[in-house]
């Protein structure tokens, strides 16, 4: 990757009692709704599992422990020497990694055997619901992110690299074990990132083809415009970093322990669906159609979705506006039995 990859902009929350996010008042909107990537240095420094982890690797799984109850996992593998990227296999028919429900005890045993290791399998366990994993562990380490509801997940392994993907909600990634990298891309490079298949993923989302450590300029000519517009950060245990939504971001493990907790959530109600389905009705109902066709319903879907601001339907009365009205959760019920009506026929 190139050393002239813009570093993601910065606040020392060490600084700032309003970013201590020591729970005592949330976390402010400046930062949670930032439009583009902050880095925030220090913000979880407090949390006893970060403290603990700063005292070693096996204080960190000891502090862990206590939380365990006999849940299982998820953890995928690597043989011994490989290069800890999670991705496809060769023929691109599957991935280059196995994957099987373990007690999370025995991902512990497993990182703790091989930390010293010179070339130690890849371990890995991602996205992994705290509160039923390791339940009370939030009520040590935490945040206080005002009214919103998020996911807060656990990620946890030794060296890994996890491509780049994007993800649709608002993400708060703090590094509470080891170091990460991280290195983002804005939603408008996602014509020089080459993303793979949207049905077959190593882990749910569509990745970039492109390897961030040897890019095959050759194959992939305009990936060098991507890394134009790239930011890029490590960090270490107490750092967090928050990636807008539909960045797409690169995840890079760096130690042979390292703990990631992270809190997703959305600017929109629950009761919205993701975008994504709308993708795979406009992928069965529009691309293939002829150009002039597909030139019009561009046309319709910027002026009722992507330009709208109300007014398309300023001139019917209230009353006749239908599904051109404000949406809340009954008029999406009724949306949704009438879309559902539509496939089914």
């Amino acid at each position: 990757m190139s050393a002239s990859v813009t570093a993601i902009a910065e606040i020392d929350c060490t600084r700032s009692a309003e970013l201590r996010g020591d729970g005592s008042q949330p976390l402010p909107d400046e930062v949670l709704c930032s439009p583009v990537p902050l880095v925030l240095r220090g913000l979880v420094a407090h949390w006893p599992l970060v403290q603990a982890a700063q005292r070693s690797a096996r204080a960190a799984d000891t502090y862990l422990r206590r939380f365990y109850r006999g849940a299982t996992v998820l953890g995928s593998h690597r043989p011994p020497g490989s290069d800890g990227r999670i991705f496809y296999n060769d023929a691109l028919n599957g991935f280059n990694f196995d994957s099987q429900m373990v007690r999370f005890d025995q991902v512990l045993d497993s990182l703790a055997a091989y930390l010293d290791a010179p070339a130690p399998p890849t371990l890995y366990v991602g996205s992994t619901t705290i509160d039923t994993c390791l339940p009370g562990l939030r009520a040590e380490n935490d945040l206080n992110l005002g009214a919103r509801d998020p996911l807060a997940s656990l990620w946890i392994g030794n060296r890994t690299r996890i491509p780049a993907h994007y993800d649709v909600p608002d993400n708060l990634a703090c590094v509470a074990a080891g170091r990460r990298r991280f290195t983002l891309f804005p939603p408008e490079q996602l014509q020089n990132l080459y993303v793979g298949p949207l049905d077959v993923t190593p882990a749910g989302q569509s990745v970039s083809m492109v390897d961030l450590h040897q890019p095959d300029l050759a194959r992939y000519p305009r990936f060098a415009e991507a890394l134009a517009h790239a930011q890029s950060a490590e960090l270490a245990a107490g750092d967090a970093v928050f990636i807008p939504s539909m960045w797409w971001h690169h995840v890079e493990g760096l130690e042979p322990f390292n703990i990631l907790i992270n809190y997703w959530w959305r600017q929109s109600p629950a009761w919205m669906d993701t975008p994504f389905n709308a993708l795979l009705l406009g992928l069965m109902t529009m691309r293939d159609l002829p150009p002039a066709q597909r030139a019009a319903w561009q046309e319709i879907f910027r002026h009722y979705i992507f330009d709208s601001d109300g007014s398309e339907a300023a001139h019917l009365p209230p009353a006749a506006r239908g599904l051109l009205a404000p949406l809340d959760e009954a008029a999406a019920r009724v949306l949704r039995a009438q879309l559902l009506n539509r496939l089914n026929r």
